[in-house]
């Protein structure tokens, strides 16, 4: 039985489309996660739930970055009343801060994909918000 010639198909093509008016990042995060936060808009549908913790992920990403000047500038320990010294607090804020972002960004599910063989003991990934 002869084959009947396959149909002309279109390609596909896959449109980004980015809302009109995205929402601007908040003003008192510094430039540097303003344009990140401008990028992850531009680059993920998210809803007003993720926002919370984009900000929030910025916010932390911005303290640890203000901690990390204070422990270089002061160094990583301080002097106590009876002469010895101790750690300085910003290292306990830089580290809360460095966790809070990683688990923020991990909740976005903003990480690349993750490779093929996974752990057993690692949580699944989290694809639900995913423009591209």
């Amino acid at each position: 039985m002869p084959r009947r010639p396959a149909a002309h198909v279109p390609p596909i093509q896959i449109v980004k489309s980015v809302p009109l008016e995205l929402p601007p990042a908040p003003a008192h995060l510094s430039p540097a996660m303003q344009g990140w936060w401008k990028r992850v808009m531009e680059d993920y549908d998210l809803e007003a739930h993720h926002l919370l913790l984009l900000q929030g992920a910025a916010e932390a990403w911005d303290r640890m970055q203000e901690a990390a000047a204070v422990l270089h500038a002061e160094g990583i320990s301080i002097p106590t009343a009876d002469g010895g010294k101790k750690q300085h607090p910003a290292v306990n804020v830089e580290r809360d801060s460095r966790l809070a972002f990683a688990r923020l960004l991990r909740e976005l599910d903003l990480d690349a994909d993750p490779p093929s063989e996974r752990p057993e003991w690692r949580p699944p990934p989290i694809r639900s918000n995913r423009r591209r």
